[in-house]
Order: structure tokens, then C-alpha cells, then sequence
């Protein structure tokens, strides 16, 4: 495995596919019809000069609340594609339009779980895409990329457990005591670099590991408590108490972050050797982007209406109920997954955390055999150059 993104969408897909389908709030119809974007007046922002005349972004999974900064962009205007698994509309800075088209493509499935870098330098037409700082890290001798936007502060991986079994772990820290007092495991995918992080770290060890997750809560249901399991915190605690019936009750968790391994998951990233090309479009767009965060989490029933529509009409195998777009808001709100970090910014990058990850990382991906590009530097993999200071959530 390549990344992160490639074990979550492993895992979200075993789980999900294990709970009860619930239909989404919406017509289920191909498109929305209405006017089309030469009709419509451009607003205070105007991208029409600056950048494409569809801006194409691919994300790293189906449509979900996580990636919901996105679908605000879109109003009532927009054409979906069920079979290219992609939705099309003008683009729409707080309800005003821009001068150009927006076009979402989802991933995972829908690229045969390609890394999102590598699906960017398959198709140049992407103009923005989807790459944690791992991701971005270990395949930088391949496919370069930089991020300019940070949707996500905080990564939602997890590890989970039964409270009732484990009342006494609360941290990461907590854990190979735990298991290893209890002969329990605690399993995952095999490949997470984070896993290899937490070994050289003291917090894990190959007593207590077991790489044969696959995504499905079988095996979690069956040990009765006794293991631990990889997760994402802004879904699992949901599903395994509201849609896992076998199981049916809180899980504890502790995020993978708190242990030091500061990843920023899904920041939204260029090519490399686009950058320059696509400088004066990031300086108007991000800002944008930015704003559309903040509405989304302000109010975002209209944009969860349209992912559970897509989610429905893509049809990849996997399935997202109301109430797991509902939690999932509130969840990435009350663990900070999504929030202004150590400033008043939403969006941006904190040098001196990206910088610490950068040497973790690095060390970890040398060890296991994919160093990063011989003088890659923390400057080749984000900028702040483009993020408007002012907004906040």
C-alpha cells in the first residue's frame, strides 16, 4: 500500500458495506436542471481570467461530510455523471457565481484506489487534488505535489476499543500495557507508515500488532472486546453503535495524532510543475475555497443533501446514511479535526508542526524502503502563499 488514503478507503468500504443501506434525502435524479452557467451574472469574485474554465478537483473517496468545503461550491446548477462518478456545476463563492465551472470527481473506487497523486499526473486536467502529507512525502520521487489548502487540521485516524473491556485506557500510551496484560491485539492495515512510527516510538510493538485488518468489523465483533482496531474517528464510533447491530454500543478511541504523527490528511494540492502556471488562480480560488469551508460547517444541510444524493446515484458498493453525515460534522467540530489550529486561520499550515512530521516521516519511509526524492525540503511540499488570514472558523 502507497498511503493512508489507500487504507481508508479499505476500510471505510469493509464497514460500511456490513450496515444497512439507508436511502439518501433526495430525488436520486441524474441532475439538477436549471439555468446554465452563460446565464448566470458573475459576482464580486471572478475567476473567469484567472484559472480554468472548469476547475476539476479529485478527492481520495466517495462523497462524504469530510470532503463538504467542496460541495458548497456547488447551488442548484449541476450535472452529475454517475458513471464517471463526478458532479458538475458552476462555481459558487457564498451563493455568488464566479465566472467558471467546478467539476468533483470521487476517488477510491471510482480510480481503482490509485493514489490521488498519481491519478493527477495520469490526467493533467485535474487541477487540484486530494494528497496527505505522508502520501505526498513517500511518492515525491514520483509524483511531486504541494499543498496549498488544509481542509482537515487534524487526521480522523483512530485506533478504537471496548470501554467496558479496557475502562482504564484513555491514550495511546495506555495501550501495549493493556493489550499486553489482556493477550488481545490491536489490528490494522498492514503497511500503515503510522504503525511503523508508533514501534520506534515505544508506544507499539509486534506483540501486540496484527496486520490483517480488512476493513469489516468481524473480527472486532468476535473477540468480544478483547482487541483494539484502526478507524476514523468521524464515522466508526457512529456506525459500530448505530449500524453495526452485532456490536450495537460506544466504542473508546484515541486519535493517531496524539501520538505524533501530525499528518494533514486530504490537503489540497498541485502538481509541482503546475504551481507557477496556476499562481494567479490559487491567489483568487483558495480564499474561495477557504470561505466555502467555513459555510459548509456553518450550515450544512444543503451539501450533505447533495453528497448523500451522489453517494446514492455513484452506486460504488458503498453506502452513507444521514446519520453518519450528520455525526460526522459535529464530530470533526468537537475533536478539532476541522478548525483554525494555533491561530485565528482556517486552512492553513503550521511550519513548525509540518516541519516535525517531515522528519518523522521521512524516517519512517526511509526505513521502510521509499525514502522521499534525494533534497526534498519541507518548503517543496506546502505554501501558505494563497490562504486569506482573515477567515476563520
Amino acid at each position: 500500500m502507497h498511503s493512508k488514503t489507500l487504507n481508508r478507503t479499505i476500510a471505510v468500504t469493509g464497514v460500511l458495506a456490513a450496515v444497512v443501506v439507508l436511502s439518501a434525502c433526495s430525488s436520486g435524479d441524474e441532475s439538477t436542471p436549471s439555468e446554465s452557467s452563460g446565464d448566470l451574472t458573475i459576482g464580486a469574485i471572478d475567476l473567469s481570467e484567472a484559472c480554468p474554465a472548469t476547475v476539476v478537483i479529485q478527492t481520495d473517496w466517495n462523497p462524504e461530510s469530510e470532503h463538504g468545503h467542496l460541495y458548497e461550491l456547488l447551488g442548484d446548477t449541476y450535472e452529475i455523471d454517475a458513471g464517471a462518478k463526478s458532479v458538475t456545476g458552476p462555481l459558487l463563492a457564498s451563493g455568488e457565481y464566479t465566472g467558471v465551472d467546478v467539476e468533483i470527481r470521487a476517488g477510491g473506487p471510482a480510480i481503482g484506489f490509485q493514489t490521488v497523486s498519481s491519478q493527477m499526473y495520469q490526467d493533467t486536467d485535474i487541477t487540484l487534488g486530494y494528497v496527505s502529507t505522508d502520501e505526498a512525502i513517500q511518492l515525491s520521487s514520483e509524483t511531486p505535489t504541494k499543498a496549498v489548502y488544509a481542509p482537515l487540521d487534524i487526521s480522523p485516524t483512530m485506533v478504537m476499543w471496548d470501554p467496558e473491556t479496557y475502562p482504564d485506557v484513555e491514550t495511546i500510551d495506555d495501550i501495549l500495557p493493556a493489550l499486553s496484560a489482556n493477550g488481545g491485539v490491536w489490528r490494522y492495515f498492514d503497511g500503515s507508515a503510522y504503525i511503523e512510527y508508533l514501534k520506534s516510538s515505544g508506544l507499539a510493538d509486534d506483540s501486540i500488532l496484527d496486520g490483517s485488518y480488512d476493513g469489516t468489523p468481524a473480527n472486532f465483533v468476535a473477540a468480544a472486546g478483547k482487541d483494539m482496531q484502526q478507524g476514523f474517528a468521524s464515522a466508526e464510533p457512529y456506525i459500530y453503535e448505530n449500524e453495526v447491530e452485532a456490536w450495537g454500543k460506544p466504542v473508546g478511541f484515541s486519535l493517531i495524532h496524539d501520538s505524533g504523527w501530525e499528518t494533514y490528511q486530504s490537503s489540497v494540492s498541485v502538481r509541482t510543475e503546475a504551481l507557477e502556471e496556476l499562481t494567479p488562480c490559487l491567489e483568487l480560488l483558495v480564499p474561495v475555497l477557504q470561505q466555502a469551508g467555513k459555510d459548509f460547517y456553518d450550515d450544512p444541510a444543503a451539501a450533505n443533501a447533495l453528497i448523500l444524493d451522489l453517494v446514492e446515484q455513484y452506486d460504488t458498493g458503498w453506502t452513507y446514511t444521514e446519520g453518519v453525515a450528520e455525526f460526522s460534522v459535529q464530530q470533526q467540530i468537537d475533536l478539532g479535526l476541522v478548525g483554525n489550529g494555533t491561530n485565528d486561520t482556517y486552512g492553513d499550515f503550521d511550519e513548525t508542526r509540518f516541519t516535525d512530521f517531515f522528519d518523522k516521516a521521512s524516517a519512517v519511509y526511509s526505513d521502510m524502503g521509499t525514502p522521499p526524492v534525494d533534497g526534498l525540503t519541507v518548503e517543496d511540499l506546502y505554501t501558505n502563499e494563497f490562504i486569506d488570514p482573515s477567515i476563520g472558523l
